[in-house]
């Protein structure tokens, strides 16, 4: 049954011209890779973020850069604990959590409280969230 199958798929797949034999001047189809929480983050992911918090937040570009420089480290320590830690085990989560509240204190002293106010309200995260799924199409 299972050998009927795969030989129907071939066969169909085949006959569909997906096979590079017959034509090597198609190029090989684009896979998209699928991310998920416990993916290690874009190396762009800091920059980018960075940016759109500038614009949202209307940063000057020196607290854009620190910003910027300020997830740039953010981003290197979770990966490593990504590493590190099991997924989703609770020495992962708490180690987040440490990274988190450390970039939380750094980030509000870059952008003052009024801004960091602002950062975390409802709003403006999404339109962060937003911009930034955006930019990873």
């Amino acid at each position: 049954m299972r050998i009927a199958l795969l030989s129907g798929l071939v066969t169909a797949s085949l006959s569909l011209g997906s096979c590079s034999i017959f034509h090597r001047d198609k190029p090989a189809p684009v896979v998209e890779t699928v991310r998920t929480a416990d993916s290690p983050a874009p190396p762009t992911a800091a920059r980018d973020l960075a940016d759109v918090m500038g614009a949202e937040l209307k940063l000057t570009p020196d607290q854009t850069g620190r910003v910027r420089t300020i997830l740039n480290g953010t981003l290197t320590q979770s990966n490593a604990a990504k590493e590190k830690f099991a997924p989703k085990s609770p020495q992962l989560l708490a180690e987040l959590k440490r990274i988190n509240i450390n970039s939380q204190k750094e980030l509000s002293a870059v952008v003052g409280p009024t801004k960091f106010k602002q950062l975390q309200t409802k709003a403006v995260q999404q339109k962060i969230a937003t911009e930034m799924q955006q930019r990873q199409k």
